[in-house]
C-alpha cells in the first residue's frame, strides 16, 4: 500500500469470461488517475486474454487461470494482483461493458475519501432506473435484499447482488480471501464477511446499464441455493460479533430468546399431537406453558434485532 500521506493507489480488476468483443473498450474507458488495470482471464474460451495481451497499455496486468474458477475466483485473484502492486483501493469493473467506467470516481470516492471501508452500487434507489432493469434481475435481487440485510448486518443496503464495487485494502487484510464463494454468490458473501468484521458499507446511487443480451442469473436455482448459504452466514455472522468479538445486550437477548423460542414450539407441537391422537382438549395451565415463552421469546429476538439494525457500522467523515 502507499504511504498515509500520499493519495490512495487506485487499481481496477476486470474478471474476463466471454467478453472478448467488449473488454478492450472497457480497458480504454477507465479513467488516467487508476494506476493499475488487473485484468484476470478465468480461463475464457473466447480468448479474452490473448485480446488484453495485444494491448498497448502500461497500465495493464494480466492474471491467466488455467482452468475456469467462477467470478469470485476471477475477483480474489485480481484482489491478490492488485495488493502486490501496492493498491490502496480496488474497483471492480465487469468486462462486458454493462458497468460505466466513467463513474468509477463515483464509486470509489467513499472508499478514497476514507468514509467507508466497502463502496458498491445501487441501482434501486431511482425509480426510472429501475424500470430498465430486466425482470429476472430485479425479481431476484428483490427476493435476496431482505435476507442478505438479515445475514449482513447492513439492514440500510439495497442491490445486494450489484457487482460495481470499491473496496479497501485494509478491509481486504480482515478476510480469508480464500474462504469467499467463488460463484454468484461471491458478493453477498463478500458483504456478509464485511458485516462480520464491522466494516462500514456504502451504497452509491447509479443506472443501470444492459445490453441485449440476456441474464445468466437462474431465478429458482438461486432461490434454491441462495437460501441455506445466506442462512450459514448468518449465524457465522452473530456469533463470531455477539459471542466472539464482543458480548452485548444482543448476546443476552439470543442467549435467551432462541431457547424459550425452541421449548415453546416443540413443546407446543408435542401437546397439539397428543392432543390430537387422545382427543383430549390440553388445560389452560398448558397452552400458557406454550404461550409465554414464545411472547417473551418474541419480544427478546426483536430487541436483538433492533440492536443488532442500530449498530449498523456507520459511514466516517473524511480523513
Amino acid at each position: 500500500m502507499s504511504d498515509a500521506a500520499a493519495p490512495p493507489v487506485l487499481a481496477v480488476i476486470i474478471p474476463a469470461y466471454r467478453v472478448a468483443a467488449k473488454v478492450a473498450a472497457v480497458i480504454a474507458d477507465i479513467p488516467p488517475e487508476v494506476a493499475h488495470i488487473v485484468v484476470v482471464d478465468d480461463a475464457c474460451p473466447e480468448g479474452s486474454g490473448n485480446i488484453v495481451a495485444a494491448l498497448d497499455n502500461k497500465r495493464l496486468h494480466l492474471v491467466r487461470h488455467t482452468e475456469n474458477q467462477g467470478v469470485g475466483g476471477a475477483v480474489v485473484s485480481g484482489y491478490r494482483k492488485a495488493l502486490e502492486l501496492g493498491a490502496d483501493v480496488m474497483v471492480k469493473i465487469d468486462g462486458d461493458g454493462q458497468m460505466d467506467p466513467a463513474i468509477l470516481h463515483k464509486i470509489a470516492g467513499p472508499v478514497m475519501s476514507g468514509e467507508a471501508d466497502y463502496a458498491k452500487g445501487n441501482r434501486f434507489a431511482d425509480f426510472r432506473t429501475l424500470k430498465r432493469m430486466p425482470t429476472v434481475r430485479l425479481l431476484g435481487n428483490s427476493g435476496l435484499s431482505f435476507l442478505l440485510k438479515a445475514a449482513s448486518g447492513y439492514w440500510t443496503m439495497l442491490d445486494p447482488t450489484n457487482g460495481y464495487t470499491a473496496i479497501h485494502a485494509r478491509a481486504l487484510e480482515k478476510l480469508e480471501l480464500d474462504r469467499l464463494d467463488r460463484r454468484y454468490f461471491f458478493e453477498s458473501d463478500l458483504l456478509i464477511r464485511l458485516g462480520t468484521v464491522s466494516a462500514v458499507v456504502v451504497d452509491v446511487q447509479m443506472e443501470a446499464r444492459y445490453a441485449d443480451e440476456n441474464s445468466s442469473l437462474n431465478i429458482p436455482k438461486t432461490m434454491l441455493e441462495f437460501p441455506g448459504k445466506i442462512l450459514r452466514g448468518l449465524l457465522r455472522r452473530l456469533f463470531l460479533r455477539y459471542f466472539i468479538y464482543d458480548f452485548n445486550m444482543a448476546s443476552v437477548y439470543l442467549m435467551v430468546s432462541v431457547p424459550l423460542l425452541l421449548f415453546s414450539f416443540l413443546f407446543g407441537i408435542y401437546q397439539w399431537i397428543d392432543s390430537s391422537q387422545t382427543g383430549i382438549a390440553r388445560p389452560l395451565g398448558t397452552i400458557m406453558v406454550v404461550i409465554i415463552p414464545l411472547i417473551l421469546g418474541f419480544q427478546m429476538l426483536l430487541q436483538a434485532i433492533a440492536f443488532d439494525v442500530a449498530s449498523t457500522p456507520k459511514r466516517r467523515n473524511p480523513e
